[in-house]
Formats: structure tokens, C-alpha cells, sequence
């Protein structure tokens, strides 16, 4: 007998739990891709992207996951040869460098480590040393989700404005597009990058680019981009299959369609609300535990750390100890310390995550830390106790607000 049967809970940051209408609406016979019901429900789709966005630019839809994104972004406004500015905070920062040096692209890397925003008076000293405005975009991560570090996109476009700076102000939302406030247009984003499958709460296989006027003049400037990737007929199709540059991801778009209904229905303000105050929970209770053990966020100022993800240190061999028996246990899965340390050090078995994104609720969120304290408990792993009894304060105050 275990503990763990019936159904599981995947608290990993992404894949996200999908509601049971996302589920219901993809579970249904192929429909035909030349015309009937899916080419007006496709339409219909980028208003409420642009709403989840806030914004009122332009929205390409490609079948790829966040890495696909990231190249397509690059591919329609940037070309070999040319250079854009990291600001990197984590894994996927360098990741997106990775796909740029990949496209031929002169990548300067500006790397704050794994604890810590980026560092605004560095970046302006680095745009101001371009005196010959050679830096074509400044790629940020909105979340970086394996260090859980939230960087201010706004501030960035406040720094490049002040120096007088010309390169575009490209955003990666993957992670938190739909948890964490995100404001497109208001933060002057040039282009945003986002997946399906975390906040969007569909399964991994949908990517979005977001882009503004601006972008779409770079993009006209641009000589020669891969016809699968160019966002021209995606963003503005003539036939419905241009949408996605061939066959249309249908069984997608109809659980995307059932997710932006949830959405709208929900209002992203109040999505905000909810994601800030469940992660609100989640660290009243690690900061409980923490009081007598190992236990630490990754980032230690509440006001930087992103609503949808935690990263936490407990030291090796606690970690993975601690995912594996809350899994094998309680049926809980928790997210592995990515790019904290290499697979193969002793040290990757300190670092633990928990993805809080998309569709969760209140008893979600307790049931997981319900199931971290037994195991804090079982492998007898130094805490204070009462981690729980904290994020249900935090919980009934939430509520209370609202008698």
C-alpha cells in the first residue's frame, strides 16, 4: 500500500497542471483544417493572447517549444553577424545565447550569477560603452525559471531610453507569461517570447512571439529570413494555413481555446492576485522552515523572486532525497535544482523547486507543502515546525480580505 495512489500532482515549473476543460476540449475527433469551426476559433484566439500579454501588437504562433521561440524571435530582427546584449540570470539566459550563437549572432554576455536581478547600472555602463550602437536587442529573461530570480523589464527600458540607446528590448516570458505581472506595451517590450505550457496551462508544443510596430520595421530591414520562421504571414495570414507556416497544431489550439476562456473568465488581474499569494504561502512556510535548518531560498529577496517558480537550497544529499520521497510517498513531484550545479557533482542533490503556475488553488498549494513537511519529517532533516500552519495564515488572511 502507498500513499501516492490516485492522482498525482506535477509541482514541477512546467509542464503546469492542466484543467480538466483543457483536457475535455483536445479530446475530440481531427477536424478538418480547410474550413468549417477551427479557422473562425483560430482567429479568435489572438485578442484574448494580446489580452493575456497586455497588449495590442502583433502575435505569430509557431508549433515548437520556448527554444523555438527564442529562434524565431532572433531569426526575423537580428542577422548573423550581428550582436545583441545578455543579461543573464540563470540557465535559460545563456540558454537563449546558446540559440543566438547558434544563428551566427555575436553574443556579449552580461552574467549577475544564480541569485541576483540584473544589475541595472551595469547594463547602462555596457550600453553606453556601444558608442556606435552596434548592440541590435537586449535579450532579458522576465523569469529565469531555474533560479526563480523576477528582473524588472521595465527597468530596462527606462536604462535604454536614458542612454539614448537604439536596440530593441526583447522579453523571455516562457515562464512567467499568465503568473507574473506582465505588461507589454506599458514596459515598451519590443518582443516577447512564451510557451504553452506553464501559465498558458496547455501542453508543451505551442510557442508565441509577441512584437511591436518597432519590431515589425526591423523585421522589413531584415535581408533574407527563414521562411518558416518569418512572423510576416503568421501574424497577418491570407490562408489559414500561413497561421503556422503548413498544418495546424489543431488539438492544441482547441485546448489553448479552452484555456484563454478560463482566463477571461478568471481576469488576469485576479490571476495575478492569486499566483502573488499563493507563492506568498509557499515562502511563509519555507521561511518557517528554514528558522532552525538548511533550508534556503536561491533568492533571498522576496520583492526579486517570480510568483511561479521557488528555488531553494537544502544542501546535498536533501534535495533529491526530498523530491524522491515526496513523489514515492505522497504523489508529489517536485522540480529538480536546474543549472544549480552539474549532474554529475555531489552538490546537484542540494536543490529542489517548486513550480506553482497555471491552474493551482489554495489546496493545491497546501496539499504539496503538507506533503514537504512529511518529508522534512520522514528523512529527518532539520526544520522548524509549523511551515504549513504559516502559508495557511497566509491563506486565511487572503480570504479574510474578502468577507
Amino acid at each position: 500500500m502507498s500513499l501516492a495512489s490516485g492522482r498525482p500532482y506535477l509541482a514541477i515549473p512546467g509542464p503546469s497542471v492542466m484543467p480538466e476543460e483543457v483536457l475535455r476540449a483536445m479530446h475530440r475527433a481531427a477536424p478538418n483544417i480547410y474550413e468549417g469551426d477551427l479557422i473562425e476559433m483560430t482567429a479568435g484566439l489572438i485578442p484574448d493572447l494580446r489580452y493575456v500579454a497586455r497588449s495590442t501588437g502583433h502575435v505569430a504562433i509557431y508549433i515548437a517549444n520556448g527554444h523555438g521561440a527564442w529562434e524565431a524571435a532572433l531569426a526575423n530582427v537580428i542577422a548573423p553577424g550581428e550582436r545583441v546584449l545578455i543579461p543573464a540570470t540563470g540557465r535559460f539566459g545563456h540558454g537563449w545565447g546558446e540559440i543566438a550563437e547558434g544563428q551566427g549572432i555575436a553574443v556579449e554576455m552580461l552574467d549577475f550569477g544564480k541569485r541576483a536581478p540584473v544589475d541595472l547600472n551595469r547594463l547602462e555602463a555596457a550600453l553606453r560603452a556601444d558608442k556606435a550602437h552596434d548592440i541590435k536587442a537586449v535579450l532579458a529573461t522576465h523569469v529565469d525559471t531555474s533560479t526563480s530570480v523576477r528582473n524588472d523589464i521595465a527597468g530596462l527600458r527606462a536604462v535604454l531610453d536614458a542612454v539614448g540607446h537604439p536596440a530593441l528590448l526583447m522579453a523571455d516570458c516562457i515562464a512567467s507569461l499568465a503568473c507574473d505581472r506582465f505588461e507589454m506595451d506599458a514596459w515598451g517590450v519590443d518582443v516577447m517570447v512564451a510557451g504553452s505550457q506553464k501559465g498558458l496551462m496547455v501542453p508543451p508544443g505551442l510557442s508565441f512571439v509577441f512584437f511591436s510596430d518597432r519590431a515589425a520595421e526591423a523585421r522589413r530591414a531584415m535581408e533574407r529570413v527563414s521562411r518558416y520562421w518569418d512572423w510576416t504571414n503568421r501574424a497577418d495570414p491570407q490562408m489559414f494555413y500561413q497561421y503556422f507556416g503548413g498544418t495546424a497544431p489543431t488539438h492544441h489550439l482547441f485546448g489553448l481555446r479552452a484555456a484563454l476562456d478560463l482566463i477571461r473568465a478568471e481576469g488576469i488581474e485576479e490571476i495575478w492576485t492569486r499566483h502573488e499569494t499563493l507563492a506568498r504561502a509557499i515562502w511563509a512556510a519555507c521561511e518557517r522552515w528554514g528558522e532552525t535548518g538548511p533550508l534556503e531560498f536561491n533568492i533571498a529577496d522576496a520583492d526579486l523572486r517570480s510568483r511561479a517558480v521557488t528555488a531553494l537550497r537544502i544542501g546535498a544529499p536533501h534535495g533529491s532525497g526530498l523530491r524522491q520521497w515526496v513523489q514515492d510517498n505522497a504523489g508529489v513531484t517536485l522540480g529538480i535544482g536546474l543549472g544549480m550545479a552539474e549532474p554529475g557533482d555531489p552538490a546537484w542533490h542540494g536543490f529542489f523547486r517548486i513550480g506553482h503556475m497555471g491552474h493551482v488553488n489554495a489546496h493545491m498549494i497546501l496539499g504539496a507543502l503538507g506533503a514537504i513537511e512529511a518529508g522534512l519529517i520522514a528523512l529527518d532533516i532539520p526544520h522548524a515546525t509549523g511551515g504549513v500552519q504559516a502559508a495557511a495564515r497566509v491563506v486565511a488572511g487572503h480570504a479574510g480580505q474578502g468577507v
